[in-house]
């Protein structure tokens, strides 16, 4: 089971997130001084995931530079000059990752990413993620709860909050109930996805990978995966905010040890 390759989608430019994806693609936005990518694989490494394929676009050599010189970011090192040596000073083993990066266009669409990255993604299975998602989501039970239905494609809905509250009101229009943190009761797509290799026969070229949906559902061949606890994209500035805030109090998404 836990040889399941991982594609995280990491092509897209992130318009809504300009104040920092001017300069870096949206999954190298920081939270705590580490890439979010960095904890999207983090929580698939936890439940024994770590062969990934990232799908690059848009600046993908920075996603590219900080894995191949990680070790050195996240750890103290001397560098002498005159011989071009470096010296890390400590013992940290770091994280045990198996990662294939693959350029897979500028403009490419999510669904065209996949395609581009299929070679790569041997197996029967697969999963497939954003590169802006968050979850502490129990991948084990994801998997055993897609193998058992054996359907082609297994996506999981979750329950966001909504950015301004929920109100609810009586038959007269009267207010019954503020919540700051309102969930959407109407599940969405949370990312976490994973589909049989069958399923390149139904992703079209230059299309997203949502559209694929369509035809699966028409087949009978997509289940949803219910996931009730945290969830958050950062999609915004503020959902960055909120993500590093979050850090430092209570990390949800924050499973591993």
């Amino acid at each position: 089971m836990k040889n399941i390759k991982v594609i995280i989608l990491c092509g897209g430019i992130g318009y809504r997130l300009k104040e920092e994806t001017e300069f870096k693609p949206k999954p190298m936005v920081e939270i705590s001084g580490r890439p979010i990518l960095w904890h999207i694989m983090k929580i698939y490494e936890h439940w024994g995931f770590s062969d990934f394929i990232i799908a690059l676009g848009y600046k993908g050599n920075l996603i590219k530079d900080y894995f191949v010189n990680k070790k050195y970011y996240d750890n103290d090192f001397t560098l002498q000059t005159n011989i071009n040596k470096i010296k890390r000073l400590d013992n940290q083993l770091g994280d045990k990752l198996n990662i294939t990066f693959v350029d897979t266009g500028l403009e490419s669409s999510t669904g065209e990413r996949v395609r581009r990255v299929r070679k790569y993604a041997d197996g029967d299975n697969f999963m497939v993620t954003y590169g802006d998602g968050l979850a502490d989501i129990n991948l084990i039970k994801l998997v055993k709860f897609h193998l058992k239905n054996n359907k082609t494609g297994t996506i999981t809905g979750v329950y966001p909050h909504l950015r301004y509250g929920g109100l609810e009101i009586n038959k007269k229009g009267l207010i019954t109930k503020f919540e700051k943190k309102a969930r959407i009761k109407q599940v969405i797509n949370g990312g976490f996805m994973i589909f049989k290799k069958e399923v390149f026969n139904f992703i079209k070229p230059d299309t997203v990978i949502e559209d694929v949906y369509f035809p699966l559902i028409k087949n009978r061949q997509l289940v949803l995966y219910e996931h009730k606890g945290f969830f958050q994209s950062m999609d915004t500035y503020q959902d960055m905010q909120d993500l590093n805030e979050m850090w430092q109090h209570n990390p949800a998404w924050k499973i591993w040890s």
